[in-house]
């Protein structure tokens, strides 16, 4: 069971800010070798009585089980004015769940040797169960209490309300943390969807109650809404009628309607500094509105991000890290989501370089347009396609990655052409997505740090118009 303790909400809000690199994220793959393979079995495909669909993918090598429940609603679904429910709603959901307790149901689990996760993100929210084949028997329907019956708790949700207050004081006082929030909010604005973190803000925390909680979970945790995804050492003759017993009942009697999220006016090129005068570094973030997941162009954009600043080696850390020493690290990523999420990049420099590094990063970005020379390209290539065995290595992994295929509605041989799709990437594919996607001079750029020392040097490189901003404008 997930205990949502400060630290963990910390890192949830840089992760939705925009901060964490783009996946793949590994330290040092091979860059050549034989052309890799990816043998995986097959995915049987079936269904509940209730039209619930349930993929189901047997392996065989140790007796676990992995069981996600898979909702098609997300922290893009929160009302407006309520940013944070479904987030929350998710986090509350193993906090007391039929007639067991949150401690009750933490032991119960214990017991049977099983672990148990809600989460959520911009786009699915999901149920994740990991249990000894021998106990899943036992642990399914503790799995349907939290799915079906969860109580909502008043004592659980001020907990958790708490956190996360807390969890948000605490940001203020990281530059990181407040230097991506406040990227999210000039480039999306505070309205939109994208603009506020996935726990939302002070105000709507402080709003929600638990009837909030079960309000949301009644319109958006219905059976038309779910798809299950079912790994492990069993079988579909032996995991369908379990699932069925506990989880056939469950009949929503009307389809889940998904409000699109409103289309965004990209805003104007400008330069924001946040004053944070205590910073360590100052944080730089440079981008805008990326694209969504479903663009023909994926796998171009992938190459072109791992060059760009999507591993160790990428333009941008060999710049700003290797040859100047101006940063610990940097990266960029695309975050694809359902619809538009953003391009950035971006990490912590030394504050009396920040000017300095920020010409290097524009350098890289106006650079990543040029023709790519065969051997960069190659590497970037096996970069990806040697790495992505690795994210199947466990039956957790393998049911994330069929956790993407269906809330994205990837096509049935996306794992299969998933290599070869990469290594087939050219030159002129890199080239487009680079002129397509990475225009620097439509970017914002977003700088938490110390004023009065890098405000000089940021002014001289006439990037844009320069605008200030607080850190209770950001953190709110």
């Amino acid at each position: 069971m997930i205990r949502w303790l400060t630290p963990f909400i910390l890192c949830a809000v840089l992760w939705t800010a925009g901060l964490a690199q783009q996946r793949p994220d590994r330290s040092h793959p091979p860059a050549t070798g034989p052309t890799p393979q990816l043998h995986l079995p097959p995915i049987q495909k079936r269904m509940l009585s209730n039209g619930i669909p349930v993929w189901i993918v047997e392996t065989n090598e140790v007796p676990l089980v992995q069981v996600n429940l898979v909702v098609m609603a997300g922290n893009s679904d929160d009302p407006a004015g309520s940013f944070g429910l479904a987030n929350l709603t998710a986090a509350m959901l193993d906090e007391g769940a039929g007639d067991r307790s949150a401690l009750q149901l933490a032991d119960s689990i214990e017991f049977l040797g099983a672990s148990l996760s809600t989460t959520s993100t911009f786009d699915a929210s999901s149920i994740r169960l990991n249990v000894p084949v021998a106990r899943l028997q036992d642990a399914l329907p503790l799995m349907a209490d939290v799915a079906l019956r969860p109580t909502f708790p008043e004592a659980e949700l001020k907990r958790i309300r708490e956190e996360r207050l807390t969890a948000l004081l605490q940001a203020r006082d990281d530059a990181s943390a407040v230097a991506s929030m406040a990227f999210a909010r000039v480039v999306f604005g505070p309205m939109h969807r994208y603009g506020t973190g996935a726990t939302g803000t002070e105000a709507s925390l402080k709003s929600f109650t638990p009837q909030n909680l079960r309000d949301f979970h009644g319109a958006m945790y219905r059976s038309t809404n779910a798809r299950f995804i079912v790994v492990g050492d069993v079988t579909a003759a032996t995991a369908l009628p379990l699932l069925e017993k506990n989880f056939g009942a469950w009949r929503s009697q009307a389809n889940v309607a998904r409000a699109a999220l409103p289309a965004v006016q990209p805003p104007e090129s400008q330069v924001v500094i946040i004053d944070m005068p205590s910073a360590a570094q100052s944080q730089i973030r440079i981008g805008g509105i990326g694209v969504a997941r479903s663009t023909p162009d994926y796998f171009s954009i992938l190459v072109l991000n791992t060059i760009l600043g999507g591993s160790f080696t990428s333009r941008l850390n060999q710049n700003l890290r290797e040859q100047h020493g101006y940063s610990y690290g940097v990266s960029s990523r695309f975050d694809m989501r359902r619809s538009a999420g953003p391009f950035l990049t971006g990490g912590g420099v030394q504050t009396d370089k920040t000017s300095e590094a920020l010409r290097e990063f524009f350098n890289e970005l106006n650079g990543i347009a040029k023709p790519v020379e065969a051997d960069e390209l190659d590497k970037a290539r096996k970069y990806v396609a040697l790495g992505y065995p690795s994210d199947f290595e466990t039956i957790g992994d393998l049911s994330a990655r069929l956790e993407e295929q269906v809330v994205y509605n990837l096509p049935n041989d996306y794992f299969d052409r998933y290599i070869p799709n990469v290594l087939a990437v050219t030159p002129d594919a890199v080239m487009k997505a680079a002129t397509t996607y990475i225009q620097p001079k439509k970017f914002v750029v977003v700088i938490a740090g110390d004023r009065k020392v890098i405000e000089p040097g940021v002014r001289a490189l006439n990037l844009a118009p320069i605008r200030f901003m607080n850190v209770d404008e950001v953190v709110r």
